[in-house]
């Protein structure tokens, strides 16, 4: 097993940090082995995730970490801001709502790309955690 690569941060406030973002990630699932769809499915996941950081929030952070073991390989992103929350979870959840007039796919859509996938929010902290695996 090669070691685990350090954590990654990203500050996200601006369009080219989502593609920084979105690069580290495939970057980091083509170098522990995923596949292209899941590379692709990770890149898309992290797009849309910090794009909402952007358009809700204004600003926040990405960390991308590494948590492969001898048994699994687990790329981790957790991508949070300090915006006002999301006021219905459970709402934002369900395919076709939006707040902004899109197609309501980014959070269920995130959540369909990916093996795991968490989201707390409350004003001032939305944290989404993703997560995408595959045996060693």
């Amino acid at each position: 097993m090669t070691e685990p690569r350090p954590p990654a941060r990203f500050a996200i406030g601006n369009s080219s940090d989502i593609v920084t973002a979105r690069q580290a990630a495939r970057a980091l699932s083509a170098h522990l082995g995923f596949g292209k769809a899941h590379q692709t499915r990770l890149a898309t996941a992290v797009s849309e995730l910090t794009r909402n950081v952007i358009q809700y929030a204004g600003e926040g952070s990405c960390l991308i970490e590494d948590l492969s073991d001898d048994q699994e390989r687990v790329i981790r992103i957790s991508i949070e801001d300090h915006g006002p929350g999301i006021p219905n979870l459970p709402l934002a959840m369900e395919d076709g709502f939006s707040t902004s007039g899109g197609l309501g796919a980014g959070l269920p859509g995130a959540r369909r790309l990916v093996d795991d996938f968490h989201v707390s929010s409350a004003p001032g902290l939305t944290r989404v955690v993703i997560a995408i695996r595959k045996p060693a």
